[in-house]
């Protein structure tokens, strides 16, 4: 009953790490498709009068953030939906069907959602400080009259849609943030597995040799008997 209400937590934990990997996901995916395909995090640049005569400024982009930012990002929040989605499909299977993992399977799922913990808190901490320099570079550090979330509404005269890049960087953040979350449990989760599992083989290796040890006084007492007996 226990093992039950373990992998059944399990399975639920998964199910929450699928969504919030969806989360993060889906405005990943469309901020890439607004800014066509320029990265915004760690983006640098500054704002500048249009020229002398007319005080209007305009916001120049210095060097845009690496691709391979955006691209890691993404690919973990893919990589995690698929994995979590796997895993929570055949706990599922397993809680109908009554089955478990053996030792070996519980401490490879151990491995890999450590492995998962490690990226999504890497891929969390990358967009949440690419995005705050982002936001210092187009509000030249809280000193523009307009806060980061204002400043979606404003045209930035980059050639691409802005409309709504606070807004997909902040669903983003908090997928990212909660996934983690989510994954740590899991990690704690297998752990728990791989505890049990041991502590289950290490007491069938006992009886066992309780087993083998009370045959062995059975037999000796068979044989103490018989030399009696002659």
């Amino acid at each position: 009953m226990a093992l039950d209400n373990l992998i059944f937590a399990q399975c639920i934990l998964y199910f929450l790490a699928f969504v919030f990997g969806f989360i993060a996901v889906v405005p990943l995916s469309e901020n890439t498709e607004d800014f066509g395909g320029k990265c915004l995090l760690f983006t640098r640049g500054m704002w500048q009068n249009e020229n002398i005569t007319v005080s209007k400024q305009r916001f120049i982009v210095e060097e845009w953030g690496p691709e391979s930012s955006c691209s890691f990002i993404t690919f973990v929040g893919i990589a995690s939906l698929i994995l979590s989605a796997v895993q929570a499909w055949r706990l599922l299977f397993f809680l109908c069907k009554g089955h478990d993992d053996s030792f070996f399977n519980a401490f490879l799922n151990l491995l890999i959602s450590s492995l998962v913990v490690f990226t999504v808190f890497l891929s969390s901490t990358i967009v949440s400080v690419g995005f705050n320099l982002w936001c210092d570079a187009i509000t030249e550090g809280g000193t523009m009259p307009s806060s980061c979330e204002e400043l979606q509404d404003t045209d930035l005269e980059l050639g691409l849609d802005n409309s709504a890049f606070y807004d997909q960087f902040a669903i983003a953040q908090f997928g990212l943030w909660a996934a983690w979350l989510t994954w740590l449990g899991i990690a704690v989760m297998a752990f728990l597995k791989v505890y049990h599992n041991y502590r289950q083989e290490d007491l069938l290796d006992s009886l066992i040799h309780e087993k083998d040890l009370l045959l062995g006084r059975s037999s000796r007492r068979g044989s103490d008997l018989k030399t009696g007996l002659i």
